[in-house]
């Protein structure tokens, strides 16, 4: 049977379920702006019918509704899309760093420009071809002393600057492991508060909305698997667990990142904000700086073959690698095998090859103009520590900075026994020097042969493509994640112009129901005060 008041308890669930519809709306309208909510709606339902089939069933067609009820109020998220979105956004992370860090690389090296390494290079060439056309002069020799100066500090500085900016990735590396470990125990501490808030049966979708923002920060950081169990999210890097249920199960500092990078191929980290900064120290600056120091190296004493003139007096000692026959200083026609030692005035009746250590090598073929027969010494040496010549330790030798007279030139002495001395206006071996920009070195780390300018602008042109594809890849990923989030933020995203259309409906359903709750209660006095009272 129909209660008498069944209408009036009708009316009452259509009035608390309306009122939790429009209270959801305006929660979905405050939070429009808040980063990582998702809207909310109300799941209304249908109440049980008045009567449930049975024997005792009544006779009265038909089963009276008994109105509306909300059995929850849910979120509206689609996993899909959370799932492409931080697999994108893990990818973007990776790019924007690679990129950023060849755009520092670019700075670094500043090329074309004229203050670049190419720049000083050039001068330090040019100002040998100068000195050729005068090694007497003393002013000459100021400016090679100069330039072989700029060009060693130019190196040193570009050393500095990357070993300073490798130091700045590692430290940022810290810093995002200790970011990293404060968004696992957030996801922990909230995995634990919506167990609690659900096993009473409610649905936390408001801390669920901060777990899932802690996770997508986390992706652009790291690449990062997420499964939803019983007792939360299970967060894993690769194969390495991170968060489990109510606890973090990693330490994420810089050895924990740097073994899950391995060796960028096989680790489980494979993407995100902290791949790109160990790949751009490994790959990038690592590189980068052992190319510059294979040039600093190549170009003091990597090998290189050379000409030596007709009529060349080399310093007594000189070992070429190659026969020649000379004239000794007593007149007497000999022949100097390769490997042998160098008679002391010997004069070359024959242009003779030889392969010298780089730079170093060739300057100690030739005699300087410090009234000494004694031969050239090493045009470059290091700073501290070390045995092998780097782009971080090359030097000008501080003999020859300090005395630019100690500058080798001349490959012609004049006289004999006691009365040799060197002709001082011979450029021969001023003029050898200068042609070597030219000249094919062999990388002593290689086994590359090149000029010295190629190999700086094959090192030049590297770092423009890898930088050009960085940027390629920056804007493919920014484009990407940009597209899943528009896709995401139609799902979940809160409309304002929905949200106003929905709270008309509400109202409006709300009022109705207090409309027919009113007309119903006037029914009601109706009946209790109105009837039974004939004969009264």
């Amino acid at each position: 049977m129909t209660s008498t008041f069944h209408s009036i308890e009708t009316a009452r669930r259509s009035l608390f379920t309306q009122t939790a519809a429009l209270n959801t709306t305006g929660h979905n309208i405050a939070n429009a702006n808040t980063e990582g909510y998702s809207r909310q709606t109300v799941k209304m339902t249908a109440s049980r019918p008045i009567e449930a089939y049975g024997l005792t069933k009544s006779t009265v067609p038909g089963q009276l509704g008994t109105g509306v009820e909300f059995g929850s109020i849910e979120r509206i998220r689609e996993s899909f899309l959370d799932n492409q979105f931080r697999d994108e956004n893990s990818a973007m992370g990776n790019w924007t760093i690679q990129s950023d860090t060849l755009d520092k690389l670019e700075a670094i090296f500043q090329e074309p420009s004229d203050t670049g390494i190419s720049t000083v290079m050039n001068n330090f060439w040019k100002s040998w071809s100068d000195l050729s056309k005068n090694p007497a002069d003393s002013t000459a020799r100021k400016i090679v002393v100069q330039t072989t100066q700029s060009m060693t500090d130019a190196m040193n500085y570009l050393s500095r600057q990357l070993d300073n900016l490798d130091s700045d990735l590692a430290s940022n590396i810290a810093v995002k492991g200790t970011e990293i470990q404060t968004y696992l125990s957030s996801v922990a501490e909230l995995n634990k508060s919506i167990f609690r808030i659900e096993s009473l049966g409610d649905k936390a979708n408001d801390l669920r909305d901060q777990r899932d923002l802690f996770v997508d920060k986390l992706s652009k950081i790291i690449n990062i698997n997420v499964v939803e169990t019983e007792s939360g999210f299970n967060v894993s890097l690769g194969s390495q667990p991170l968060v489990q249920g109510f606890a973090v199960s990693a330490t994420t500092d810089s050895a924990f990142l740097t073994s899950a990078y391995g060796d960028g191929l096989s680790g489980d980290m494979k993407s995100g904000e902290v791949y790109g900064m160990i790949a751009s120290s490994k790959d990038y600056v690592a590189d980068y700086k052992k190319q510059l120091d294979n040039i600093a190296n190549t170009i003091a004493t990597g090998d290189i073959e050379v000409t030596l003139p007709k009529g060349s007096v080399l310093p007594e000692g000189t070992v070429l690698t190659n026969d020649v026959t000379v004239t000794k200083a007593d007149g007497s026609i000999a022949t100097i095998t390769a490997g042998a030692v160098f008679p002391k005035g010997a004069i070359l009746n024959s242009d003779v090859k030889t392969t010298v250590q780089g730079l170093n090598g060739l300057h100690q073929l030739g005699y300087t103009m410090d009234g000494t027969l004694n031969p050239g010494k090493p045009l470059f040496t290091i700073t501290g520590d070390g045995t092998a010549i780097t782009a971080g330790n090359i030097t000008l030798n501080a003999e020859i900075a300090e005395d630019s007279n100690l500058l080798a030139t001349s490959l012609r002495t004049t006289g004999t026994g006691t009365a040799e001395t060197v002709v001082k206006g011979n450029n021969t071996l001023a003029l050898l020097l200068s042609t070597q920009q030219t000249g094919s070195f062999k990388s002593p780390s290689s086994g590359i042969t090149a000029t010295p300018d190629s190999f700086y602008k094959s090192l030049v042109g590297q770092l423009g493509i890898q930088s050009q594809e960085a940027t390629r890849q920056t804007e493919n990923s920014n484009y990407l994640v940009e597209q899943v989030n528009a896709r995401r933020q139609s799902v979940s995203g809160v409309s304002l112009d929905e949200e106003m259309s929905n709270m008309l409906v509400f109202q409006h359903a709300y009022s109705a129901a207090a409309r027919f709750m009113t007309t119903y209660d006037q029914l009601l006095d109706k009946l209790i005060n109105s009837t039974g009272v004939v004969g009264r």
